[in-house]
């Protein structure tokens, strides 16, 4: 266990876990490394929120959403946009 980050290698946490829980609980969250790796962190639950994942965010849903547009017939489409082809620095000069 190192003190000063609060990291503990599973081994470890296993070994003192009591002692891993006491920390969460008076509010320093805990990490457990597995091969050297961060695996999981133990936290006191009166300090984590849960929260849904929210949907994917596109500029069509979030004007649905929005209260100043709601009610109002808006239909946004999907536009391809294409740009010109400039030459490439890369290409050959002509002589």
């Amino acid at each position: 266990m190192d003190a000063k980050t609060n990291t503990w290698k599973l081994q470890d946490a296993k070994a003192r876990f009591s002692e891993l829980v006491r920390r969460a609980r008076a509010g320093e969250p805990q990490r457990v490394t597995l091969h050297g790796r961060e695996a999981v962190m133990v936290i006191d639950p009166e300090r984590f929120e849960v929260r849904p994942k929210s949907q994917e965010v596109t500029l069509a849903g979030f004007v649905e959403r929005s209260k100043k547009y709601r009610g109002l017939p808006i239909k946004l489409e999907r536009v391809k946009m294409t740009f010109p082809i400039e030459r490439s620095p890369f290409d050959e000069e002509e002589p």
